[in-house]
């Protein structure tokens, strides 16, 4: 981890980068990450480059993320994306545990193989969950898992031959947040090549994207972050400098 960042934002949030310096994860490794944010802190968890998990010929490779924000705090977790390639089996788990009014916006981001390359995802294995929890109750539970049965990859009811899949969870009941993040992303994510849904549930919003692009759906969701942080944390957007390197 490097120094945190205050600047850009002098008196807000700190800005906190997570580097892993081998580049990627193979098989067996396990990585575990523990973030807390303190009664009435407030730090935005970002990463300088994709996480690649690397193909295995046996072991499994895991990454499990445990996110708190005690009362008061709030925490947003804003990596890039997890790179799955082919042969790799992975699990990849992240937990956030909310205490009492602590806030959360969070995203991941996964691209299963690099077509583009000539490299589809075609043998291997993966699972993957992401919750969001609130004083010991679930606010939301995706989880997904998929292994050699092509079917799932190219069913509607799976990925629906879709590369990239992708999710935005966000703490927040506001009557009016589905409609702005819908009006922002609409028009510019509209298109056959992708899909992107926006739900409130009872106390969580939840964005989702399928397409071929990790790029364009990591442009999705800061769309909907500028829009959502003035609501949820009641601050403008202020992207990371590290974003623009």
């Amino acid at each position: 981890m490097q120094r945190p960042f205050y600047p850009p934002e002098d008196g807000g949030a700190c800005h906190v980068y997570l580097l892993h310096p081998p580049g990627g994860v193979v098989a067996g490794d396990r990585l575990r990450v523990r973030i807390r944010a303190g009664e009435g802190a407030h730090a935005l968890i970002t990463t300088p480059a994709a996480t690649k998990m690397y193909r295995s010929h046996g072991p499994q490779a895991s990454q499990g993320h445990r996110l708190r924000v005690e009362p008061g705090g709030i925490l947003e977790w804003l990596p890039q994306e997890t790179i799955l390639f082919s042969g790799a089996r992975a699990d990849l788990h992240t937990r956030v545990d909310l205490i009492g009014d602590g806030g959360f916006l969070g995203w991941e981001i996964l691209c299963v193989g690099l077509p583009g390359s000539g490299a589809p995802y075609d043998q291997g294995s993966w699972s993957q969950s992401f919750e969001l929890w609130r004083d010991g109750s679930p606010l939301v539970l995706e989880r997904t898992r998929l292994g050699r049965e092509p079917r799932p990859f190219r069913a509607p009811w799976g990925l629906g031959g879709f590369t990239v899949v992708a999710s935005l969870l966000c703490a927040t009941s506001h009557p009016e947040a589905v409609e702005r993040v819908r009006a922002v992303l609409d028009a510019p994510t509209s298109g056959a090549d992708e899909l992107v849904s926006v739900t409130q549930l009872r106390d969580a919003l939840v964005c989702r994207y399928l397409g071929h692009h990790a790029e364009r759906a990591r442009r999705c969701f800061v769309r909907a972050w500028e829009v959502l942080r003035p609501i949820f944390a009641d601050r403008r957007a202020c992207a990371p400098r590290i974003w623009n390197t």
